[in-house]
């Protein structure tokens, strides 16, 4: 019985993607902590992390129940529960509706306008991104960054209790990273996405372009962090922290740009992953500090 439980968390954790689930949630905790909330409570802050991971967990079971058909065609999603017929879509439906009430419900308790950007991002990203636009528009990853921003201006929001520049700043420096990861995923599992028929920048525009776009993609986004980190007002101490890592950042976009290759584009990948992980700690320490 304990281990058939286990098998079944382990089901249900591997459906809500848990590391995609688990950074983007660092990006909503980033923008409440840089609001520096002045009725900030132990209790806010957990409700604001419950709220962001049930719905963020609700949407990607979301996507997951809609993909399952594309996912069981790639040979990198082909052992996700759903196409591997380790759950049932019953019962992953039943899941992810439990997951999003949840989490809406919570969000609209703690504030209207908070939860009114978290549904935002669930409608942009199950609605437009995967039912609408993604099987039918390589741009759909614009829509795909627009929603992966999101959490971090939901938190920010929560904290602020209105949508701000700094709040814009910080979800732009999210958007602008999603197409350095959608993309890179795509050149390297580029017959995986062919067989799915789902079209990708890398089939349309070729793969030199796409390089080119992720180097400028990566640059953009570590300047509307480092710019989001200078509006809060950080001691310098943490912005020049902040600004020797995106120096490192637009080294190895720039390197790509002049030496494009698979090898140089992934090098920029992980730099650009590693620098927004590192950006969201220095912010959230920043603002805690001060």
């Amino acid at each position: 019985m304990i281990n058939k439980l286990k098998i079944k968390l382990g089901i249900y954790w591997e459906l809500v993607k848990s590391l995609q689930t688990m950074l983007l949630l660092l990006t909503g905790i980033t923008g409440f902590i840089s609001s520096r909330c002045p009725y900030n409570s132990w209790e806010l802050t957990l409700g604001m992390i419950a709220s962001l991971f049930l719905a963020i967990s609700g949407t990607t079971v979301y996507n997951m129940i809609w993909d399952r058909d594309i996912d069981a065609k790639m040979k990198r999603t082909k052992d996700r529960p759903l196409p591997a017929n380790k759950i049932s879509v019953k019962e992953a439906i039943i899941f992810g509706t439990i997951l999003n009430i949840a989490g809406l419900g919570l969000a609209y308790y703690l504030s209207p306008l908070y939860a009114l950007i978290i549904f935002g991002g669930l409608f942009i990203d199950f609605v437009i991104y995967t039912i609408w636009l993604k099987r039918t528009s390589a741009w759909s990853i614009v829509w795909g960054g627009i929603s992966g921003g999101m959490p971090i201006l939901a938190g920010r929001v929560l904290g602020v209790g209105e949508v701000d520049m700094i709040g814009l700043l910080l979800g732009l420096s999210v958007l602008f990273w999603i197409p350095t990861h959608i993309m890179t995923f795509n050149m390297r599992h580029f017959e995986d996405y062919n067989n799915a028929q789902i079209p990708t920048f890398a089939a349309k525009y070729g793969f030199k372009r796409v390089r080119l776009i992720i180097a400028l993609s990566t640059i953009a986004s570590a300047t509307a962090f480092a710019l989001g980190a200078f509006a809060l007002g950080l001691s310098w101490g943490f912005v020049r922290v902040l600004l020797i890592l995106a120096s490192i950042a637009f080294g190895f976009a720039i390197y790509s740009i002049i030496y494009p290759s698979e090898k140089s584009n992934f090098q920029v990948f992980k730099i650009a992953s590693l620098y927004m992980a590192s950006a969201m700690i220095i912010i959230i320490l920043g603002s805690l500090y001060f």
